[in-house]
This record gives structure tokens, C-alpha cells and sequence, in this order.
């Protein structure tokens, strides 16, 4: 006898965000029925655009610290709502923390009711400025509780424990992603992040700001490898945080050397002074997601730089009088 499965039913709150929309996207792709729940303060609609007129597609907008009201099954519930640039979750820090506490656990509520399994993003942010070369998930971190990155920082921290006293006390199925820096297309030219940065700093001709003396370091993941392995993390038995990221680490002038390069730009390179609590490296370790999930990156910074640069070359107007908030995040 042929056997028929349910489509599965899946939230993704912040799904208009630059990684939210790509994870929607797949999530169609792959023959799930997807709502997206966003309030836009950072998320954009041209970003689900293509998806809106999907019969297995439906957009509600709304701030995950409102109630949220749901009828029907659901599956999963991935949890991507909150500004993930400093000069965006600056912008209103108590909002910021909100969104990770309070919005939290609205969504834990939605999961215990529905008996959904939640997966919450977390990032590489929990290890504040690291002590130590290869960040693995057992590392507890260094982390300014009172500083202007503490509202995102302490806020994603506090999102982790509410996950982990649910999961462990309440019965839910949780799962934790902890996210390095992750780039790709969609990302906003006002996003603020240092690819997105640089980019546009490029295309546009103005100078090209590196921090500090551009020898700190970050490590990129693009955002197609991000999805597949939120979703291999979602689809797992794994309920310890995972690091998903990319452990290829390079520098800021490497980087600005290399959009550089693949621009054609004729920008100059500033340094400025380190802004506050700005991390000097991050680098996951990915052993876990490799040996539970099966998962690793594909694609190589050369080629992911090129998408991105394709990107926001039909997104930004080159006038050279573009400003951008700038930070290495």
C-alpha cells in the first residue's frame, strides 16, 4: 500500500530577513508548507517576493513579542526574528532584548501547545571577544554584560537557557544553532555587517574602512551552506547548541583586498579606531556538526563573494554618496 505524508507545517519567524527568506525559499524547494512571520524592522519584503502568490505560502506581519495566535498543526519552528548587525540591534537595544527573552518565550509557549519542535538561532556572539584561537561549544565565553553589544550578546545567551530549561524540564524538542558570520545575497546595503560593508563601500567608490589595523579576523559562511545546515540541525536528534559556520578564518585586509579585486574598485583603504568590544578573531569549531549532522561548508569565499558582489551590484546605486554603518560583525 502506498504510503502518503503530511506536508509538514513550518514557522520561520524573522523569514523575511536575509537568511529567513533563503531559508523559506528551500523549505518550498523542498515541499513543506511555510509561514513567515516578520514585523520588517530589518526584514523586506522584496526579499519573499517570488514566494508570496506559493499556494504553500502565507505571510503574517507581526513582532514575536505580540501573542501569537495559531490554529492547525505545525511541524517546526525555526527562530531567525532579531537584528543580527550592531548598528541594527542598536537601534533599539531594549527591543533587542525583548525580542530574545520575552519574544522567546512566546515561542516556546507556541511549541509546547503545538507540540512543535523549535530550533532557535543563536551566534558565535555568545563567546564575546574569545580567549581562546577555535571557539568550540563548550566554551563559555567572554562577554561585556554592560557594554553597547551586550543587549544582542546577553540577549541570545538568555534565549539559549530559556531553550535549555524548556527542553530539559517541559519536554520540548529544542534545538540551539550558534551562527558565525554569515553573507550571501539579500543582504541589505544598510545592513552594516563588514562583507556587506565593503561591498558597497566598493561599488560605490567611497574609502573602504578597516578597523583597528585590519589583522582581526572572521570567519564566513555563505548563506546556502548556513540553511542546509540549519535544516540538517532541525532534522536531528541533536538537542546540544551545534556551531554552524565556516572554519576558514581571514583578515580584514584580505577580505577588502579581495572585494577590491573582484570590483574593480578604485576605493582606498582607511583605518579607523576598534569600536567597543569589537571582537579581535572568530573561528568555529565545526567538529560537532560534522560528526551529528553530517554537515560541512561548500562553498569557498572566492566564489561566495562573487554571488554576493553580482548581488548588490543590481541593489546599489554606484554615486558615491552611499553612507554605511560600519562595523566587523
Amino acid at each position: 500500500m502506498a504510503s502518503f505524508r503530511r506536508k509538514k507545517v513550518v514557522l520561520v519567524t524573522g523569514g523575511a530577513g536575509f537568511v529567513g527568506s533563503h531559508l523559506c525559499e528551500r523549505l518550498i524547494s523542498d515541499g513543506h508548507m511555510v509561514v513567515c512571520l516578520d514585523n520588517l524592522l530589518t526584514g523586506r519584503m522584496q526579499n519573499i517576493e517570488p514566494l508570496l502568490n506559493h499556494p504553500d505560502f502565507r505571510f503574517i506581519r507581526q513582532d514575536i513579542l505580540e501573542r501569537i495566535v495559531w490554529t492547525g498543526p505545525l511541524d517546526e519552528i525555526y527562530n531567525l526574528a532579531c537584528p543580527a548587525s550592531p548598528p541594527l540591534y542598536q537601534r533599539d537595544p531594549i527591543h533587542t532584548f525583548r525580542t530574545c527573552t520575552e519574544g522567546v518565550l512566546n515561542l516556546l509557549s507556541l511549541a509546547r501547545t503545538t507540540g512543535a519542535r523549535i530550533l532557535q538561532a543563536s551566534t558565535s556572539e555568545v563567546y564575546g571577544d574569545p580567549e581562546i584561537p577555535l571557539q568550540h561549544e563548550g566554551y563559555r565565553g567572554c562577554v561585556n554584560t554592560v557594554g553597547p553589544r551586550a543587549c544582542y550578546d546577553e540577549g541570545k545567551r538568555a534565549a539559549e537557557t530559556l531553550f535549555w530549561e524548556f527542553g530539559t524540564h517541559q519536554g520540548l524538542d529544542v534545538r540551539i544553532a550558534r551562527i558565525f558570520n554569515t553573507y550571501g545575497p539579500r543582504m541589505s546595503p544598510e545592513d552594516g555587517r563588514v562583507v556587506s560593508n565593503f561591498i558597497v563601500q566598493a561599488l560605490t567608490g567611497v574609502d573602504i574602512t578597516i578597523y583597528g589595523d585590519g589583522m582581526q579576523t572572521r570567519s564566513f559562511c555563505y548563506v546556502d551552506d548556513l540553511v542546509a545546515g540549519l535544516m540538517a540541525l532541525m532534522a536531528s536528534e541533536t538537542t546540544d547548541p551545534v556551531n554552524l559556520g565556516n572554519p576558514g578564518e581571514f583578515t580584514m585586509r584580505h577580505l577588502a583586498d579581495m572585494v577590491l579585486r573582484q570590483t574593480g574598485s578604485a576605493s582606498r583603504l582607511v583605518h579607523c579606531p576598534l569600536p567597543v568590544d569589537d571582537p579581535r578573531q572568530r573561528r568555529p569549531d565545526i567538529s560537532k556538526a560534522a560528526e551529528r549532522l553530517g554537515w560541512a561548508p561548500t562553498v569557498p569565499l572566492e566564489e561566495g563573494i562573487a554571488r554576493t558582489i553580482r548581488h548588490f551590484a543590481g541593489e546599489v546605486q554606484v554615486d558615491g554618496e552611499r553612507e554605511v554603518g560600519l562595523h566587523h560583525a
